[in-house]
Formats: structure tokens, sequence, C-alpha cells
């Protein structure tokens, strides 16, 4: 509504309150992501020295539990396991009038392996038990793990009154990140790395299955 101006005529339309704060908001978390990712992948490429206390810790780690436990772990974030979640969860939601969500996460599940490979072949960083071998940052299966499952949870909170689709998504996102570190397949920053690297996407996804949840109410 405008102000009136002097004599009545119209005025001008007085600034919306919060709105500053709300773009901000949106832009800040991305932005701490992308600037503590770069500072991680920086240490790796110039052996820097938080990779010592990548190293100390992984070495507190490693194999603190059976390897048959960690390495069940580290399966859910196989591709033939998390994907298909993320497209049942994405099948339902587009059922349920949630299109541009079900697209958006399954276009962020497709971004990857497109940022994950070329990172790994630029890094080359070798494994904790593998030192011959290279390519181990970022984590992939983290990376995968993380994106499906939290992925599937944002399609799926808005048809729930329960938060527990976001609760199961932490939790096996968790579970695929200990054991890729308890089993020795990551360091602990090729995990950090992963879920820095892959928030900005789910981000996204979050503000699209908003959008469309307004859209529709």
């Amino acid at each position: 509504m405008r102000q009136p101006g002097p004599g009545g005529r119209p005025g001008t339309i007085p600034p919306v309150p919060g709105r500053p704060a709300t773009l901000l908001g949106a832009f800040a978390a991305p932005a701490l992501c992308a600037l503590l990712f770069a500072l991680i992948t920086w240490q790796v490429l110039v052996q820097g020295p938080l990779l010592s206390w990548d190293a100390r810790l992984s070495g507190a780690l490693v194999r603190t539990l059976p390897d048959g436990v960690t390495e069940g772990l580290s399966d859910l974030g196989n591709i033939p396991v998390a994907l298909p979640v993320l497209l049942l969860a994405a099948g339902y939601a587009a059922l349920r009038g949630d299109r541009r969500g079900a697209v958006t996460a399954v276009g962020a599940m497709a971004l990857v392996p497109a940022l994950v490979v070329p990172l790994k072949e630029w890094t080359a960083r070798p494994g904790p038990l593998e030192p011959w071998a290279a390519g181990y940052f970022p984590s992939g299966h983290t990376a995968t793990a993380f994106v499906a499952y939290t992925g599937a949870a944002l399609l799926l909170r808005p048809h729930s009154s329960r938060r527990w689709p976001v609760a199961a998504a932490l939790v096996l996102t968790g579970a695929t990140a200990a054991g890729l570190v308890l089993r020795g397949f990551h360091w602990p920053l090729d995990v950090l790395a992963s879920l820095l690297l892959c928030t900005p996407l789910l981000l996204g996804v979050r503000r699209s299955c908003r959008s469309t949840r307004r859209s529709s109410g």
C-alpha cells in the first residue's frame, strides 16, 4: 500500500521488511560451503597442515569396528542402493503434483558424478589404506548418499506431517560417511568435502519443493 504524499497524492511504496535478510540467507549458506570446500581442496592440493590432522584422525578411527559392519554401512552410498530411493520419492512427488521438485532432485543427483569425477582426477589424493592408488577426494559414495537420501526426504516432507524422512536421511548419510572412514575407504576430509560440495545442490532442491508447495497452496 502506498504512503499518502503531500495533499493526498499517491506517495511511495514502503519497503518490504525482511526481504534483504531473506536474500542474504539464501546466498550465505552456499557461499560458506563453497569457501570451506575451496579451503579443504587447496590443502589437499598443496599437502597442507590440515592433512596431518586428517591423517591422525583417520589413524585413530580406521578399523575400530569390524570390517563387515563398516563395509555394510559404506554400501549405503552405492548407486544401486541409493538411487532407487531417490527415484521412488521423485515418482511419488511427481504424482502428487510436485514435478518441479522431482526434476530438480533428479538433476541434482545427475550433477554428482559431473562434479566429483573431475575433482578426483584433479586432486589425485591417495587413500588411507591404499597410498599407491589415487582419486579419493572427494568421496563419491558420501555425495551419492547425501543427495539421494536427503533429496528423497525433501520430496516426501511436504506430503508427511512428521519429520521422519529428514531424520532417516541424516541417519543414512551419517552411517555411510562413518562406514567409509572407519573402514579406511576415505579420509575424514574426503567425506566432509562431499557434504560441503552437495549442500548447495540440496538447498536448491529444498527451494524448488517450497516454491511448488506455495504455488499449489
